[in-house]
């Protein structure tokens, strides 16, 4: 099936690995332009090397998400870039770990400034430069629908961001642009395989938390990258509103 990507064009953050990179290699490889951001220079550089000689045309833009500047930022050099904007896709590191009652004040303060209100801030200037056909997605968590154990804040703030997603789908809708949520749960990231070694027995770990996964074992970047490609793309054109779980079935809520 043509996806509809050929030179269409994208921002992805936080894309020098693990969900964002897979994302914007699908991308690429399906013709699309796409701006890949990370927080530093050498990530960046690397990212971009990594996918020249994809079908699209690849940029890299060192940024951060919680800075007040990244939004306005991201949205002019796709549109010098690529001469279009066609959608973004709003990736961040996951928050810090730890359970709610000790995880320190600073912490959940530092999360809001980022994963909350810095992906709210680029939804929301992306939506008032996309024309109809457009498409804001935001990569959130499995712990949209069930708390994880030892997340804490992202138990806390990805639940009110979807809500605030889903929202804006209510809000964008009447001018043709389409609005998403990626519900990743156990996929083999470097997040999660930090995660999995906090409690000092990574092996056992993945082995628990894949026993509990009705396909039996994690997802890889790849799988998740196709999912996310196909809800930006025009193929996905009545999508809208919608939290996709990206998670070989562990979730147990419909």
């Amino acid at each position: 099936m043509d996806l509809g990507l050929k030179d269409k064009a994208y921002v992805v953050t936080g894309a020098t690995r693990g969900l964002g990179f897979a994302t914007a290699r699908e991308l690429a490889a399906d013709g699309a332009h796409v701006l890949v951001t990370g927080r530093t220079e050498e990530a960046v550089d690397a990212a971009v090397a990594e996918l020249a000689g994809l079908p699209g045309t690849v940029h890299g833009v060192t940024a951060d998400n919680a800075d007040p500047r990244t939004a306005e930022r991201l949205v002019a050099e796709a549109s010098a870039a690529f001469g279009r904007l066609d959608g973004v896709l709003i990736s961040v590191g996951g928050p810090q770990a730890g359970p709610v009652g000790t995880t320190p004040e600073e912490a959940w303060r530092d999360a809001f400034e980022s994963v909350f209100l810095g992906a709210l801030r680029i939804a929301r200037t992306a939506a008032a430069a996309l024309g109809e056909g457009g498409v804001i997605g935001f990569v959130l968590s499995a712990s949209v629908r069930q708390p994880i154990a030892g997340l804490g804040i992202s138990n806390g703030l990805r639940p009110g961001l979807a809500m605030a997603a889903k929202s804006l789908a209510d809000e964008l809708g009447p001018r043709g642009i389409r609005v998403v949520g990626l519900l990743p749960a156990r996929i083999d990231t470097d997040r999660v395989r930090e995660l999995d070694a906090l409690g000092g027995d990574p092996d056992g770990a993945r082995a628990h938390h894949s026993a509990a996964i009705p396909l039996g074992r994690y997802g890889t970047p790849e799988e998740f990258g196709r999912v996310a490609a196909f809800l930006l793309s025009p193929a996905a054109s009545y999508l809208t509103g919608v939290m996709v779980p990206v998670d070989g079935g562990a979730l147990r809520t419909l």
